[in-house]
């Protein structure tokens, strides 16, 4: 395990240069063999407290890491160093995602694979996934109020519908891809959208509300569509970025 002079803490600097401080330190634990497969990572508290951070910082970072193929997160367990070969051939690399092309591109694929996971979350749900969704929602809120880009939460919901489903391999993609298939992690969507960044999050929290009343209600029919149109809206306005930037 990792000491805490291997592991430098972070200060006071910005939240978004921290999350790649905080992902490169652990991976290079984990490289050098400091953290070894199947060894828990130090707990969201130990780890705030270790780089000075808040629990969002914190949870973007686990998310990049479990993008890079580097750990999984059990839930309510704690996140686990995986074996190198463990994330197998596929594979979506934060060099993946450097352009616009390659955001749309995994929104695409988020489409087909996020809107029949909220169908089956509709038909499958209990009231404690319920609750854990209404949690990230609250999560997601809370942040709009701060100079957050609300990514850990937004992702941590959609995360959730997955668990819904009942199929462990939903929720598993969905933890390899990590919060950077949130397309603000990569693109500043939501700091550069004409109506600006709070409505922009509003408007993200309305349609995820959307999702979660046709869950609620079970209304497999409503569930998907109400993903689809927010995944959709998601992928036109990066269209309609990349037509601008064009």
């Amino acid at each position: 395990m990792p000491t805490t002079s291997s592991l430098h803490a972070a200060g006071g600097r910005r939240s978004r240069g921290l999350v790649p401080e905080i992902v490169g330190q652990l991976t290079a634990a984990i490289q050098k063999g400091e953290l070894r497969p199947g060894d828990k990572l130090p707990t969201e508290s130990v780890l705030m407290e270790r780089f000075q951070v808040s629990r969002t910082v914190v949870r973007e970072a686990i998310s990049s890491l479990q993008a890079a193929g580097l750990v999984s997160t059990r839930h309510g367990i704690g996140t686990f160093v995986l074996e190198p070969s463990a994330s197998g051939n596929f594979r979506i690399a934060t060099e993946d995602l450097e352009t616009l092309d390659d955001v749309i591109a995994v929104l695409e694929l988020r489409i087909s694979l996020e809107t029949e996971a909220a169908g089956l979350a509709a038909q499958r749900r209990n009231d404690g996934q319920l609750a854990q969704m209404q949690a990230a929602l609250e999560a997601f809120s809370a942040m709009i109020e701060h100079p957050s880009d609300a990514a850990a939460s937004d992702f941590q919901f959609h995360l959730e519908v997955a668990r819904a489903t009942g199929n462990r391999h939903f929720a598993d993609l969905m933890t390899y891809l990590g919060a950077m298939i949130i397309p603000r992690t990569r693109i500043n969507t939501a700091q550069n959208a004409p109506e600006g960044r709070r409505s922009y999050l509003e408007r993200v929290h309305a349609e995820h509300l959307s999702i979660f009343n046709a869950i609620r209600d079970r209304d497999s029919d409503k569930a998907r569509a109400a993903m689809r149109t927010h995944l959709t809206n998601s992928r036109d306005r990066l269209c309609a970025a990349r037509q601008v930037k064009g």
